[in-house]
């Protein structure tokens, strides 16, 4: 199914290159990939013994959800302290193993920054609840209740009914844009920004590569607190309160921009360190440019186009791709087809009798976009979302708005690393999620043994991506995009590769307007220059 032709002569453009600029970062969602201990639940520890796997793999980075002293209320995305390991993933020393672990592998590592908020049970946030005027009164967003003792302002919670919580000690008000549980930083306080910057600084010094900045454009709020006004009907299906506002002043406030200058300026004082930024909303386009513009700002911007995407089309990749041209000053993208949060995209893409092939021409159409890619953990497996059960649900934003929001649970269950064991070799234990019993079949053991599997593919793909330049830092121009067929140009160093991808589950004929010659580098699902079978693809060198 699959035929891969090895270019000769190409160099690795990384020894010239910032390290992360077009690189393959993998994500380890730590709870779920594996478990040393025989509670259920994956751990540091657990990652340091399958970096092997990560390493055939190919990638130039991991990126590592959160591992931090939390409650786990939002399962790590609610830090109780930026700076120390909770103790169900291990200890420091854990990490600093991991670290050096990934590095003789020549792995960077890369962990969340989770900065917008934190737990209510932060010692932060214990303090300032207390009264009107400890030293940490104004590290969180507090406001008086209006005269009818109604909340500050209309605001509503991602998760579901207002982002404001009353506090019976301090008479007050505090904001939260996602959990009750998770109080909103006040990152307007020069003093907050330095304790941020500081819990930054603590992983630098342990070796640390790079950072992902989660929800950073819910960093900072409108001062006035002026109420945000309601959502134009767009068609879209409003399932929470959140979904009927425009989010004008519960974040994306324009002091955002300072605070980044601060943490670029932190992490070039460590050299090349990678920092990307998630930035999602109804202005993401124009936040993540803004977050990424020039060389004061951060190195890249991670969007939400494709992970919520109904479908893979032509039309769709082209214009998604199309918002980040090659031009002086603008940012770098990071993409992603799935991850954490959203649903696994063979499930979404296509119908379950086409999943493996649609698996590896996706792969393929992947490896070939411009920017960083970011492959979440199974990917390289074809994973499917997993049917969680209600009384199975662990992830809150699903419990509070069941049945009309979809299970982030069902990406987040246990990697299958051996088909034949019960739990698949990531426990010994109750797996923290079912592992599905569809995916036990793709498990990493049984797929090493193929030499034709989706895994080796995956291997294939990223290292052409990396020792060709067209690949990983060239120029992308679509040549044709129609229903089903897309061609896209990758131009580097006097190397041009043409990537042409059947996204259809019916053969179709090849475009005319390509023409017909070329050298194949690889192909996926017989695809062929001059015929296009059902989710083919192939790469040519012109």
């Amino acid at each position: 199914m699959t035929a891969i032709t090895e270019v000769p002569g190409q160099l690795d453009p990384s020894a010239e290159l910032p390290w992360w600029q077009g690189a393959a970062i993998y994500q380890i969602y730590p709870r779920s990939f594996g478990d040393s201990n025989g509670d259920g639940i994956g751990d540091l520890p657990g990652i340091t013994a399958r970096l092997d796997h990560v390493a055939r793999l190919g990638v130039d980075a991991i990126w590592i959800s959160p591992f931090f002293k939390s409650p786990m209320k939002d399962f790590g995305y609610d830090v109780a302290d930026y700076c120390d390991v909770d103790p169900i993933f291990g200890t420091l020393a854990d990490f600093d193993a991991l670290v050096h672990r990934a590095h003789e592998f020549g792995i960077k590592i890369t962990i969340d920054q989770v900065f917008a908020h934190t737990s209510d049970e932060h010692d932060w946030f214990v303090e300032s609840r207390q009264s009107r005027v400890n030293a940490k009164a104004d590290w969180y967003v507090w406001a008086d209740p209006k005269p009818d003792g109604s909340p500050p302002s209309n605001w509503q919670s991602v998760f579901g009914g207002p982002a404001w919580t009353w506090d019976a000690r301090r008479r007050q008000y505090y904001l939260h844009n996602f959990l009750s549980s998770q109080p909103q930083i006040n990152a307007h306080n020069p003093a907050v920004q330095d304790a941020l910057l500081a819990a930054m600084r603590f992983w630098l010094d342990r070796g640390v590569d790079g950072f992902r900045l989660d929800a950073l454009n819910f960093l900072m709020h409108d001062l006035d607190m002026r109420d945000n006004p309601p959502a134009p009907d767009d068609g879209r299906r409003k399932t929470r309160p959140f979904d009927f506002q425009l989010k004008l002043y519960n974040q994306s406030h324009p002091d955002i921009l300072n605070f980044i200058k601060r943490v670029r300026s932190v992490c070039d004082e460590y050299g090349a360190i990678f920092t990307v930024a998630e930035v999602g909303g109804d202005i993401a386009e124009t936040e993540m440019k803004a977050f990424t513009a020039g060389q004061e700002h951060l190195n890249s911007a991670y969007g939400f186009d494709f992970l919520y995407a109904e479908a893979l089309t032509p039309q769709f990749v082209a214009q998604a791709v199309a918002k980040w041209p090659d031009e002086p000053g603008l940012g770098w993208p990071s993409w992603a087809f799935e991850n954490h949060d959203a649903p696994r995209a063979v499930s979404r893409w296509c119908a379950p009798e086409n999943r493996e092939a649609f698996a590896r021409v996706k792969a393929m159409l992947f490896a070939s976009l411009r920017g960083n890619i970011i492959v979440y953990q199974g990917e390289e497996l074809g994973l499917t979302q997993v049917d969680i059960p209600f009384e199975q649900l662990q992830d809150p934003e699903a419990i509070a708005n069941w049945p009309l929001t979809l299970s982030r649970d069902g990406a987040r269950t246990p990697m299958p690393w051996q088909a034949a064991e019960a739990k698949a070799g990531f426990t010994t234990g109750d797996p923290w999620l079912p592992l599905g019993e569809e995916n036990m079949s793709r498990a990493v053991d049984r797929q090493e043994a193929e030499a034709d599997s989706l895994l080796d593919l995956t291997a294939q793909l990223l290292r052409l991506r990396r020792f060709n330049p067209a690949l990983r830092i060239g120029d992308f121009t679509v040549l044709y995009a129609d229903d089903e067929v897309l061609a896209v140009r990758r131009t580097a160093e006097q190397q041009t590769i043409v990537g042409v991808f059947n996204l259809s589950a019916a053969p179709v004929p090849w475009p005319d307007a390509l023409g017909l010659g070329g050298l194949i580098m690889a192909c996926v699902n017989q695809a062929s220059i001059g015929g296009l079978p059902p989710y083919a693809g192939l790469w040519i060198e012109e």
